[in-house]
């Protein structure tokens, strides 16, 4: 099996693996809402908390639909250095969930977690996207 064609599935695992944790911590916030607070806190607090941690997971829901817009139109799934980047970026950022919902961590953490591994892999999917559009036009008009 060559070097594409077994990142292909690896990028869909790792794709597949990081969405299911994203949507078992939005489904079980609570625990990592009161991991973040004080041991008394009041529902002010809880719900301020709660709605930072909402935007967050619905921010990554939102990069999660461009980036598999890019992989299912076929623009970035074959290209072997968005495979690999995709690949390591959904591999970390999974493990750093699973601890982000085991160990209940800060939700301050999330964003980071976000920045360094959902992030970098969304904006090379819009770049991949961007030099398709550009590419295509400029074959129209030769």
């Amino acid at each position: 099996m060559s070097a594409v064609s077994s990142l292909v599935p690896a990028r869909f695992l790792t794709l597949t693996a990081h969405l299911v944790i994203v949507i078992t911590i939005f489904w079980s916030r609570e625990n990592n809402v009161e991991a973040c607070l004080p041991l008394d806190f009041t529902q002010d607090q809880y719900d301020k908390e709660d709605t930072k941690l909402v935007v967050a997971l619905s921010v990554t829901m939102g990069l999660f639909a461009i980036e598999l817009a890019g992989f299912f139109s076929g623009v970035s799934m074959f290209n072997c250095t968005q495979g690999l980047l995709s690949t390591a970026a959904h591999a970390s950022a999974s493990v750093a969930l699973l601890f982000f919902l085991f160990e209940q961590w800060a939700c301050e953490i999330y964003w980071w977690i976000l920045a360094f591994c959902r992030s970098v892999q969304t904006s090379c999917v819009l770049f991949s996207l961007r030099l398709l559009r550009s590419y295509s036009s400029s074959q129209c008009l030769d």
